[in-house]
């Protein structure tokens, strides 16, 4: 399968690792988490070459992840900022944070830990069933076909077009 189809496919982690699976948006991702809003600074945070950025950056707007918004009118300027789209990857971003806390930190522990501002607690993520309040692993879960199923997983489908 070629890169290019993944959109199309019936499978949305292909459909999600077409515009979020590549080492630079996810560490465009993290950072926006974080505050950072301007071009520069993801430029500067990440050493990124700029078209590198700029595709990353456009991509994201496209796909309804980012609005990118002006902050200044002479030069124009531009800042790029989560949409509801974008907010909603926050569990995909803090849990990859715990998986590589767990299994890729040094001895001195996680670089960076997350704190709940309210009340000063820091987290974890956990998944729960939403029904039976249990906790969630693999070895207890099964895949099955939903209602935007086609035949066969890797056979292209219609998408919907995105609501932001």
């Amino acid at each position: 399968m070629r890169w290019s189809d993944l959109p199309n496919v019936s499978c949305s982690v292909a459909r999600a690792v077409s515009v979020i699976g590549d080492r630079w948006t996810m560490l465009v991702l993290r950072d926006l988490f974080q505050g950072v809003r301007r071009f520069e600074d993801f430029e500067k945070r990440l050493g990124i070459a700029r078209p590198v950025l700029s595709q990353r950056l456009k991509k994201l707007v496209e796909e309804g992840v980012l609005d990118r918004v002006r902050y200044e009118e002479r030069p124009a300027r531009y800042e790029y900022r989560l949409t509801d789209k974008g907010r909603d990857l926050y569990p995909v971003i803090i849990s990859l944070t715990a998986w590589g806390d767990k299994h890729m930190s040094t001895e001195a522990g996680p670089p960076v830990v997350t704190r709940h501002k309210p009340c000063g607690g820091f987290i974890t993520p956990h998944l729960t069933c939403p029904d039976c309040g249990e906790p969630v692993y693999a070895k207890d879960m099964e895949a099955m076909p939903g209602p935007g199923a086609a035949e066969t997983a890797h056979q292209p489908t219609q998408r919907k077009k995105s609501q932001s």
